[in-house]
This record gives structure tokens, C-alpha cells and sequence, in this order.
């Protein structure tokens, strides 16, 4: 196994954890998605008036979409704004170049690459880690409001039942259950209780979210603003039928987990045998590398394993 190669990606995981370090260091642990503290509350805890931790919130939730016009930020925009990431996008912008530079000092003292080389490498390594972060914290954000939600609307249920008006349901909503659906919700109370129309800001979270549910959400409340009748009914098998679609989707990657897996194991199986013989005979392809079949048959190799991939990938990606 090339030692550089190893280097390469203990670079590029360090990264990945410096990133989070840093943002956990500058923000506090609530903002962890694995903390239970909601973030809204706790900050109304500091002194900070409602108003303030409202402008706040939105200023982090609206502030990446903003600076999609920056080339190289438009990549990030949509997944920073899932992903709620407090960070400006000037800071963002800022801790990939400084990445970047501590990736080219770390491949300087580590590898004898050319400086050319480095110097791309590294900067795929500020960008890319960043973007692989953002990413894995929006999928697992996205992933949580999906599983919170069924639980979110049956409690406005039975306070609708009780007889609470629904923005009391939604403020109960926001103070019960736990992040990040307690704070997106507080949200929503916050700026009912300053004259927003509810089922306005009920479509803005689910098109910033892009959660099918919540516009569903939406569309029943507007309805019922508009045509009247029982919320409390409309909610309930709405509930019902978000937790029929979570249970069908946890089916589904049940049973396609396994063809998953199957499909990884396919990929990464032939690079794993090459690195494994590599090792053991570092001289076993000598042989052929200088025949003029050797560039042609590894292009078909590789042309072999990316068609697995994507074959793989199209059987078990069933739409629900």
C-alpha cells in the first residue's frame, strides 16, 4: 500500500474532524444534532429577547441561499441551508482556504508530490471536506425533522382536541419535542405571534426543508384558514399517513439493504484485491505494464466497476 495514499486520506479525515471541532468550539454543544437541548430555548435562556433569537434564526437559516451568486459557494448554498449552518458564508468561505492551506502544509511535510500537485490536492481537500460535512450533517438534520414529524403533529392534535388555538399547538410543539423540529416550529410561533400568517411560514419551512410532509401540512392548514372545518381531524390523518410513509420507507431500505451492501462489496472488492496483491508482490504486474494492452484493459477495468455502481445504484433506488 502506498504510504502516500494513506496520508492523503488522514488528511482529508482530519479535516472532516477539525471542521466539526471548530464549529462545536465556536457555537457551544447545543448545536450538536445529537444534543436534546432545543437551541431557540436555550438561547431565550442567555437574556436574549424573543425577537433577537428570532432575527437570529432566520438570519442562519436564510443567510446561504443568499450567497448563491459566489461561484464556488453556490455548490454549498442548498445543503448549508438544509443543513442550518450557522456559519456565514464568509466564515464557511474563509475556513475552506484555511483548510486548504494547512492541507498543502500537511501534504508538504508528508509526501514528496510536486508542488503543482499539492496545491490542487489540497484545495480539493478545504473544499471537499467541507462540502462532505455540510452534506452529512443535512442529510442527518433532513432525517430527524422526517422522524420528529409524526410525533410533532399528533401532540398538535391533542392540543387542538383540549381546545387550543393552533399557534398554542405549534408553541407547544416547539417547547415539548426535541431539535431540530423544536426549533424550526418556535420559529413558526415566533413569527405568528408577530403577525405572520401561520400557513405562510408553514410553506416557507417546507420549501427551505423540501419535505413533502410538511407541505402537506401546509396546504391542509391553508385550506382550513380559508374553507373552515375540523383541523384536529385533518391533522390526525395527516399523522397517519406521514407514519404509514416513514414505516414504507424503513421497509424499503430493509429490504434493499442487503443489495446495498452486495453492490459495495462488488465495487470495492477488485481495488481491495489489487491493493492486498500490491502488497504482498509489489512486482506482479511488471510484466505486462509495458505491453500496449496494459492502459486499454485497466480503462476497461474501471469503465467494468463504474457501470457496476451505477447498475447497483438504479436497482435499489426505489421511489416510494
Amino acid at each position: 500500500m502506498d504510504p502516500e495514499l494513506i496520508i492523503y486520506v488522514l488528511i482529508f479525515v482530519g479535516v472532516v474532524v477539525l471542521i466539526e471541532g471548530i464549529y462545536l468550539t465556536v457555537f457551544g454543544k447545543s448545536i450538536s444534532l445529537n444534543s436534546r437541548v432545543n437551541r431557540r430555548l436555550e438561547l431565550m435562556d442567555k437574556g436574549t429577547n424573543r425577537e433577537e433569537v428570532l432575527e437570529a434564526l432566520r438570519k442562519e437559516m436564510q443567510q446561504h441561499m443568499k450567497a448563491q451568486s459566489i461561484p464556488i459557494y453556490s455548490l454549498l448554498a442548498n445543503k448549508a441551508q438544509k443543513a442550518a449552518i450557522a456559519f456565514t458564508p464568509k466564515q464557511l468561505i474563509l475556513i475552506m482556504i484555511g483548510l486548504s492551506i494547512a492541507s498543502y502544509a500537511a501534504l508538504t511535510a508528508g509526501t514528496e508530490a510536486e508542488g503543482s500537485i499539492r496545491a490542487v490536492i489540497s484545495v480539493v481537500m478545504g473544499v471537499g471536506g467541507v462540502y462532505f460535512w455540510i452534506n452529512r450533517r443535512a442529510k442527518k438534520r433532513t432525517s430527524l425533522i422526517e422522524e420528529q414529524l409524526p410525533d410533532a403533529v399528533e401532540l398538535m392534535v391533542r392540543s387542538l382536541r383540549v381546545g387550543h388555538p393552533f399557534s398554542s399547538a405549534i408553541n407547544i410543539v416547539s417547547k415539548e419535542v426535541g431539535d431540530p423540529l423544536a426549533t424550526e416550529f418556535g420559529m413558526i410561533a415566533d413569527e405568528a405571534a408577530y403577525g405572520r400568517d401561520v400557513g405562510e411560514a408553514l410553506r416557507e419551512m417546507a420549501r427551505r426543508l423540501e419535505n413533502q410532509d410538511l407541505r402537506f401540512m401546509a396546504v391542509a392548514v391553508t385550506i382550513q384558514q380559508q374553507s373552515g372545518g375540523n383541523l384536529a381531524e385533518i391533522l390526525a390523518g395527516l399523522a397517519k399517513v406521514i407514519r404509514s410513509r416513514f414505516k414504507l420507507f424503513r421497509r424499503v431500505r430493509a429490504i434493499t439493504a442487503e443489495a446495498k451492501w452486495s453492490g459495495m462489496f462488488l465495487s470495492c472488492f477488485p481495488l481491495a484485491g489489487l491493493a492486498l496483491m500490491n502488497i504482498i508482490n509489489p512486482n506482479y504486474y511488471d510484466e505486462v505494464k509495458e505491453t500496449a494492452y496494459w492502459i486499454p484493459a485497466c480503462l476497461l477495468v474501471g469503465g467494468f466497476l463504474t457501470a457496476n455502481v451505477i447498475v447497483m445504484r438504479s436497482l435499489v433506488n426505489i421511489k416510494v
